[in-house]
């Protein structure tokens, strides 16, 4: 969390941030202008990909790329063509933030529906893997690739009335760890995140009485973000790091 990366640390790398439009997903966008990149923002709806669009100009940074695309209804063949368009723009990809996610519903597992079930899996889990398939040949072009999945508390233990959302979030970091050991030997490292309870529109749907000015906003957590996108973070690799560790308990019992 006190992480400070150089201003220019992520110069003239070009960087994909699924969910773009809010959240997490448009502060890292916003972030990674700021330092330098060239950012392409993916994300379902238009307008609040263009208000990322207008802030990261608003800030004279790199004008950003808008990929208006639907992780639901997108296909294989929808990745192949995205991916071929950046080759044509930039000629690699130097790194990707898969961010965007659905929560579902938090109900028993002998509730969960199939509809609800296959929705969360389609966004969370096979559209990331499409995706990751689609860039891996861009992003090995790289001569420091970043690779980053967004991971879950409820992805690391399993947690009563979170099923669906919590077994995508398993099936994150099994994917992250498998794509880190193929590219072990590689320049391209793959992690995830946890960046833990943030003041998110996701948050707010799974907590609904839970008081947000209590949460760390998004960017109180982007030094992760930045570190494990960045030249420092080379040689972490096939971690899933938590952006808000818990504190351990002193002597006396009291988080220190």
């Amino acid at each position: 969390m006190d992480y400070q990366i150089a201003a220019n640390n992520l110069k003239d790398r070009v960087i994909l941030v699924t969910g773009a439009g809010d959240g997490i997903g448009r502060e890292a966008a916003i972030q990674y202008a700021a330092h330098g990149a060239t950012v392409l923002l993916l994300g379902r709806t238009v307008a609040k990909l263009e208000a990322v669009y207008d802030q990261i100009e608003k800030n004279g940074n790199k004008q950003a790329v808008i990929i208006p695309l639907d992780l639901m209804g997108a296909t294989k063949q929808h990745y192949l063509e995205m991916a071929s368009t950046i080759q044509q723009q930039f000629g690699r990809l130097d790194g990707v933030l898969h961010n965007a996610g659905l929560l579902g519903q938090l109900s028993p597992l002998e509730h969960i529906e199939e509809a609800t079930f296959d929705d969360v899996m389609q966004v969370n889990v096979k559209a990331q893997l499409l995706l990751t398939q689609a860039i891996l040949p861009l992003i090995k072009q790289s001569p420091d690739g970043r690779i980053i999945f967004t991971s879950s508390t409820v992805g690391h233990n399993g947690r009563a009335f979170w099923g669906t959302y919590a077994i995508s979030k398993f099936a994150t970091e099994g994917m992250m760890q498998v794509l880190a050991d193929e590219l072990s030997d590689t320049s391209v490292n793959v992690n995830a995140i946890n960046p833990g309870g943030t003041r998110t529109g996701m948050r707010a749907q799974a907590f609904p009485a839970e008081d947000a000015r209590l949460l760390k906003t998004p960017q109180d957590i982007m030094p992760l973000y930045l570190y494990l996108m960045g030249p420092e973070s080379r040689h972490v690799s096939g971690q899933c790091i938590d952006a808000q560790p818990k504190r351990k308990p002193s002597v006396s019992g009291e988080e220190e």
